[in-house]
C-alpha cells in the first residue's frame, strides 16, 4: 500500500525515483553521493557567510560582490545544474575567499559601530536584581536592549558567543551588563531553568525551550521558536515587562572570570616583546584551538589538549569552543597572557589577520611560523571559516574529534593529500606531533 503524505523525487542523474536501488535520497545516483556531501559542503559554508553579512547588514554594512556569490552558489546547490565533483571543490574555495571578504566587512562594522575590543574581565556569577539573559551573536540586538533597560534597575547577562560584547566600549560602557552566564550554546537548557529571568535569542543557536521557560523567552532579528513570543525590529518592551514581574536574583559569585576582547591591534602592540619572547625560547609555539563546541563526549579533548600544553606555548581561542578551557588560569609568559580570546567565531578574521602580522614580524611565511590550528566541529559559520583558511593557503589544520558530517572517504583524501588537513587522535601523542612538526 502507497504510504500517505510520502511524496516521490525524481532522480535527474539515473531517471528513477530518487531513493531507490542505486540512489540517495539528495537525488544524486549513488556512485555521486560525493557530490551530494559537497553541496551540503557549499550550503553549510554559504549559509555561514550568510549568518556574518545579516550582522554587517543590520549595522548599515552590504558588498554586493558577497550578495552575487551567494546566489550564484545557491543556484549550484538547490537546482539540478551542477554534478562535477571537482568543480564543487573549487567553488569550496571560492566560498572561503568570500567569506574572508564577510568576515572582514563584519568586523569594519562591529569596530566602526562599538570600537575596538580591549582586554575586559567578565564575571560570571550574579548581581541582586532583575534579570535578562543575551544569548546569540547578535551585536546590534544586544545594544538595543542595553539602551532600552538603561535606568530601569534591570541587570543584563550575556550567553555563549554574546561572552565578547564585553569587550567591546560602546557596549561595556553600560554599567549594567553585569556578566556572563553558562558556557557554549548547548547549556542554555540546563541553565534558562536555573535562572528565573527574561531570555533574549538574538540569531542561530537557540534551542527548542523546555515548558519551564518558554513564557519568559523572547526572540528577535531572525530566530525563531514554536511558542515563543518574537520582537520585530527592537522594540523590547514586552521582554522588560517580563524581566521586571519575575522574582530578583541574589549576589552569587560565580566559580571563573573570563578575560575577553584581545583584538588585533592589543596583539600587536605586544608585538616587539612576543619576538623578543620567542627569539629567546621562551615561547615555544602558538596553538589557535577553537571552533563550534558540541555537546557529545568527544569534544572533551580540547580540555585535555590545553590542560596538558607546555608552559612556555600560547593558545589563542574564539568562538563557543573556547568554553571548554576558558575557565582554566594558564597565567603568562613575561607578561604575555598564555590564553588570549579572539572573540566570535564572527572575529575568525582577527585570528588570520593576527597570524599575517606575526608572519611579517618574523619574516617568513604563515606555514612557517610556530603555530598550529585545532578546530572543531565543522559545521556552517565553522564549514566557511575552514574554507577560509585553506583558501589562504594554511597548511596543516587539525580536525576532530568528530568528522563533519559531509566528508566521506574521497572528500577526506582530497582534504588530507591537497590541504594537508590532520585528524586528532589522544591530546599527549597530538602535542608531540605539532610541536615536532
Amino acid at each position: 500500500m502507497e504510504e500517505k503524505g510520502k511524496l516521490d523525487m525524481f532522480c535527474y542523474q539515473c531517471s528513477q525515483t530518487a531513493g531507490g536501488t542505486g540512489c540517495t535520497v539528495r537525488g544524486v545516483c549513488g556512485k555521486d553521493a560525493t557530490v551530494a556531501r559537497l553541496q551540503d559542503n557549499l550550503l553549510l559554508a554559504t549559509k555561514g557567510m550568510a549568518a556574518y553579512l545579516y550582522h554587517a547588514r543590520e549595522l548599515g554594512y552590504t558588498d554586493p560582490e558577497i550578495d552575487a556569490f551567494i546566489e550564484r552558489a545557491f543556484y549550484a546547490t538547490f537546482t539540478n545544474v551542477n554534478f562535477d565533483a571537482e568543480d564543487f571543490v573549487k567553488l569550496a574555495i571560492e566560498a572561503g575567499e568570500m567569506n574572508v571578504r564577510t568576515m572582514k566587512l563584519l568586523k569594519r562594522a562591529h569596530i566602526e559601530t562599538y570600537g575596538e575590543p580591549e582586554p575586559t574581565e567578565v564575571q560570571t556569577g550574579t548581581v541582586k536584581g532583575k534579570g535578562i539573559i543575551a544569548t546569540g551573536h547578535g551585536l546590534k540586538a544586544l545594544e538595543e536592549l542595553l539602551k532600552q533597560t538603561e535606568g530601569t534597575g534591570i541587570n543584563v547577562y550575556t550567553h555563549s558567543e554574546l561572552l565578547p560584547a564585553h569587550g567591546y566600549p560602546g557596549l561595556k560602557k553600560y554599567k549594567h551588563l553585569v556578566g556572563n552566564l553558562g558556557r557554549a550554546w548547548f547549556d542554555q537548557k540546563k541553565l534558562f531553568s536555573m535562572y528565573p529571568v527574561a531570555i533574549l535569542g538574538t540569531s542561530n543557536c537557540v534551542l527548542i525551550p523546555k515548558e519551564e521557560y518558554r513564557d519568559r523567552m523572547f526572540t528577535t532579528g531572525p530566530a525563531r521558536l514554536p511558542g515563543v513570543t518574537h520582537l520585530p525590529g527592537h522594540d523590547y518592551t514586552p521582554l522588560i515587562e517580563k524581566a521586571r514581574a519575575l522574582p530578583e536574583l541574589d549576589d552569587e559569585p560565580g566559580d571563573a572570570v573570563f578575560t575577553t576582547g584581545f583584538s588585533k591591534s592589543v596583539i600587536l602592540s605586544l608585538a616587539d616583546k612576543i619576538k623578543e619572547l620567542v627569539e629567546r625560547g621562551k615561547i615555544r609555539h602558538f596553538f589557535l584551538v577553537g571552533g563550534c563546541d558540541s555537546p557529545l563526549k568527544k569534544a572533551s579533548y580540547y580540555r585535555e589538549f590545553v590542560q596538558q600544553l607546555p608552559e612556555d606555548t600560547v593558545v589563542l581561542t574564539l568562538a563557543c569552543g573556547k568554553f571548554r578551557f576558558n575557565d582554566i588560569d594558564l597565567g603568562d609568559i613575561e607578561g604575555i597572557p598564555r590564553l588570549i580570546d579572539l572573540g566570535q567565531c564572527n572575529d575568525s578574521i582577527v585570528a588570520v589577520e593576527i597570524a599575517e602580522a606575526l608572519a611579517a614580524l618574523f619574516n617568513v611565511g604563515i606555514n612557517e611560523l610556530p603555530l598550529t590550528l585545532v578546530l572543531s566541529w565543522m559545521e556552517q559559520k565553522a564549514v566557511a571559516i575552514l574554507w577560509s583558511l585553506l583558501a589562504l593557503g594554511i597548511k596543516g589544520i587539525y580536525l576532530g574529534p568528530i568528522l563533519p558530517a559531509w566528508i566521506n572517504d574521497d572528500i577526506l583524501k582530497v582534504l588530507t593529500e591537497e590541504y594537508d588537513i590532520k585528524l586528532i587522535g589522544e591530546p599527549e601523542e597530538d602535542i608531540k606531533r605539532m610541536l615536532k612538526g
